[in-house]
């Protein structure tokens, strides 16, 4: 572990909002008490936990962790309490149940301090279960040439376990609506698709630098639950987060919307797939495609591959068991090709 001296004022602020994760916590805090660099604050947000998770969280003596309690606002809620109590120079997200590699907060910061010109620095992400096994699978995004088209299409970022984040540029996008007092940061009146909201507003009213490092350094847990969700719902609560900028980039949305809708309807195909969903993923994937047909010249490897995925499920059990996870592997691999 490199050796750094700890100052009264952290560099990184580490942003954890929890509910009910006992099962996960742990994972997660001891992935980031090990990161080989340490001059961080830990900003742990109990959003309404009714499960063990602060018993097991008060088991960690280290005085850089600190725990606020409030009632349940949601992810975004959780966050931007987080964010408004920290005193880094730089913003760094995980979700509890989800963790970092060792080194992840040290080749985030060498990344910004290199590149003062970056904003927001994230990673490609591989994907665990719930017993934290690799699924062989991940998010291998472009890093490098982001601008809102690839933000609002391809989302590099990922998820919101990936990115380190200049504290002073979510200041340039916070705000205050009629219906809360605070100041927010995410938008708390979206309870899914807050993330891509935040980085389509990073890029559309500041243009914000967006870039990557190539390593993997997120590890996002997959979970059945997760995987089984309401699939017209998470369309639905994207629409409604991208279309808040509708009226003010009127153009932006003619250039990019049908193809932006098409990228998240094979999205969604591929989350079908892996939930075994076989006719909302053959729906989903034809969907994309009348929707914009250019995702299949822009990238004709990987729709061509989800479309393939989403038929190995009307195959025989005996069959599909043997095929799903080469299936699996296949999409998530092809990832690694650069997106946008």
């Amino acid at each position: 572990m490199t050796n750094y001296v700890i100052n009264s004022k952290p560099v990184v602020s580490i942003i954890i909002p929890m509910y009910n994760v006992e099962k996960y916590i742990d994972k997660c805090i001891c992935s980031v008490l090990n990161q080989t660099y340490q001059n961080f604050e830990v900003i742990c947000v109990d959003d309404g936990c009714s499960d063990n998770t602060l018993s097991y969280l008060r088991d960690y003596k280290d005085h850089r962790i600190n725990i606020i309690r409030q009632q349940n606002r949601g992810l975004s809620g959780a966050r931007n309490t987080g964010i408004r109590n920290a005193r880094g120079v730089y913003i760094a997200l995980l979700d509890a149940d989800d963790y970092w590699a060792v080194d992840k907060l040290e080749k985030h910061i060498a990344h910004l301090n290199r590149n003062p010109q970056v904003d927001v620095s994230y990673c490609p992400s591989l994907f665990v279960d719930d017993d934290n096994k690799q699924l062989g699978i991940g998010q291998f995004p472009k890093l490098n040439n982001i601008d809102a088209k690839t933000i609002f299409c391809r989302n590099p970022v990922g998820n919101g376990s990936a990115p380190v984040i200049r504290a002073s540029a979510l200041e340039k996008v916070a705000f205050h609506d009629e219906t809360r007092s605070w100041r927010q940061y995410f938008d708390e009146n979206l309870r899914q698709s807050e993330d891509i909201e935040m980085w389509l507003r990073l890029a559309l009213y500041t243009q914000a630098t967006f870039a990557g490092i190539p390593e993997a350094l997120t590890y996002y847990r997959v979970n059945a639950s997760g995987l089984s969700a309401n699939l017209q719902k998470q369309y639905q609560s994207w629409e409604t987060a991208v279309n808040k900028h509708r009226r003010s980039h009127a153009q932006f949305f003619r250039q990019c919307g049908s193809l932006a809708r098409a990228y998240q309807l094979r999205y969604l195909s591929r989350r079908a797939v892996q939930s075994r969903n076989t006719s909302a993923a053959i729906k989903l994937i034809h969907q994309a495609l009348f929707t914009d047909i250019r995702i299949l010249f822009e990238e004709p490897g990987r729709t061509a591959l989800t479309w393939c995925c989403a038929l190995t499920s009307l195959l025989p059990k005996s069959l599909y068991d043997r095929a799903e996870k080469l299936a699996m592997r296949t999409v998530g691999q092809s990832n690694k090709h650069p997106a946008g």
